[in-house]
């Protein structure tokens, strides 16, 4: 395949209106039964289609993500390319396996039949994306939607315009619009396609929209994936080493900027070692984009803000925690016309202050020191239960503490943000982060109908002493299984 999409039209020239929503549903609706009909082989075929077209187009790809949010190429090939591509060949590697009948036991009582669990398409599926990560996030889930057997709309977001129409026309090269479809637009056309009856909607993005998503959803009784977010605590304790803690917190917070669901969005640090993880932290930020606004700005590897109103939403947040008493330790520097917000870290920052409240999704890291570990849970979880949780430690004890006491969506040891990039690993959050999971086999069947099938094949008179009317054995047969439960 050329490299087709290299000059894209203007995003204005891309957006579908509400009354689009309904006929491009029907024909999607229309052509499903021939798309669930595709064996593991068709599958597959589409798969590497998709594979080929993103490698084909890795120009393209990196031009676009560069233009909606100055993402450096690297990051643009880690953080996009490469966890899509993965996705889909961990699809192509087991979809054989995932879509095989799972045999599982039958009670002795059922002698001469067989159970199994079929994995068959839900239908028609509806996928919202968010500007974040808009290529990753748009086309993960529709690897797992394709493994499945379903059709698909795609509702990119429209504060990455460039990404959509890169997605928009890559789409419409390499498949059927009955089959997948993208629709650009705004929150009109996302709220007409949620008042669609999809078989099921899988939704990225912020806690609020995501109940607004599933209020939706539950007027057609649609099941829903929500990967939304919320604050996702680092945990570092004296005895971790406090460089290796420091290099990874600040590059799983400051790629995209910060713009990303499972940043760190704070750090909880034992009070003996706070100054010194400070030191380290400014240290590795200095490291990565350099150590003055302007080397920063200047810098080839650092991310802009994705919006205007997103810019300033993370600015009021700034504002706010220093008003509140917070003390910048670095960074703190922002730029309107470029949107532009330095890598900043915030000490003595009060708990209550609103940068401690809601998901910041922004290069801003408070850290906050704890006495004991029992203070630092208590902080943990007096909030949402997180998409991630990061514990920097080298006591199995506080491992083990921390799991059995924290809830979390996931959780690295000693490690950034290496999980997502896992597609074995189920992917998604608890309550406020999310519902559902995805990635890898959770993905597959979360746009799959587990179809359970009992079938049997020798035996018929067996039951039939337990048919009306109900006599001696009957009751024999009734109490010898009760004394078995």
């Amino acid at each position: 395949m050329s490299n087709a999409l290299s000059s894209l039209p203007p995003h204005d020239a891309l957006s579908s209106s509400p009354s689009d929503v309904g006929p491009i549903v029907d024909r999607q609706r229309n052509h499903a039964p021939t798309v669930r009909s595709a064996d593991a082989a068709q599958r597959k075929a589409k798969l590497r289609r998709l594979r080929d077209g993103l490698l084909s187009n890795r120009s393209a790809v990196q031009e676009a993500l560069h233009a909606d949010l100055q993402k450096p190429p690297v990051e643009t090939d880690l953080t996009e390319l490469k966890t899509t591509l993965d996705e889909i060949q961990h699809a192509i590697d087991h979809l054989n396996e995932w879509m095989a009948p799972t045999r599982v036991e039958t009670p002795l009582l059922y002698t001469g039949t067989q159970s199994t669990i079929h994995y068959e398409p839900k239908g028609v599926v509806l996928i919202l994306a968010p500007w974040n990560y808009p290529l990753n996030l748009t086309l993960g889930p529709l690897v797992s939607a394709i493994a499945a057997g379903n059709c698909a709309v795609l509702k990119p977001s429209e504060h990455a315009p460039r990404t959509t129409a890169l997605v928009h026309d890559l789409i419409a090269e390499l498949f059927d619009e009955r089959e997948i479809t993208v629709v650009p637009g705004g929150p009109d056309v996302a709220e007409a396609l949620t008042r669609e009856p999809f078989d099921h909607i899988f939704f990225t993005g912020s806690p609020t929209i995501g109940r607004r998503v599933m209020k939706a959803a539950a007027e057609h009784l649609t099941s829903v994936t929500l990967e939304l977010g919320g604050k996702s605590p680092a945990l570092v304790d004296r005895t971790a080493s406090l460089k290796r803690a420091a290099r990874r917190i600040a590059w799983s917070k400051f790629v995209n900027a910060g713009q990303t669901c499972i940043a760190p969005d704070y750090v909880l640090v034992e009070r003996g070692v706070h100054d010194a993880l400070v030191d380290h932290l400014r240290d590795a930020i200095h490291s990565f984009y350099g150590a003055s606004p302007d080397q920063q700005k200047a810098s080839d590897d650092y991310a802009r803000l994705a919006y205007d109103g997103h810019y300033a939403a993370v600015v009021e947040l700034l504002t706010d925690a220093l008003s509140a008493g917070a003390r910048v330790a670095t960074g703190g520097h922002h730029t309107a016309g470029d949107r532009f917000v330095a890598p900043t870290l915030l000490t003595d920052v009060p708990l209550d202050a609103a940068v401690m409240q809601e998901e910041i999704f922004g290069p801003l890291l408070p850290i906050i020191s704890f006495h004991t570990l029992d203070e630092a849970l208590r902080i943990v979880n007096e909030r949402p239960a997180p998409l991630s949780l990061y514990l920097f430690t080298e006591r199995d004890a506080t491992i083990d503490t921390v799991l059995s006491r924290t809830t979390a969506g996931s959780t690295c040891i000693n490690e950034g943000f290496l999980h997502f990039n896992n597609p074995a690993l189920p992917f998604g959050g608890k309550g406020e982060s999310g519902i559902g999971r995805g990635h890898g086999r959770r993905g597959f069947e979360a746009f799959s109908n587990e179809r359970s099938v009992l079938r049997r094949s020798y035996g018929a008179r067996l039951i039939e002493p337990l048919f009306p009317p109900y006599g001696r054995l009957a009751e024999r047969v009734t109490e010898w299984l009760l004394g078995r439960s």
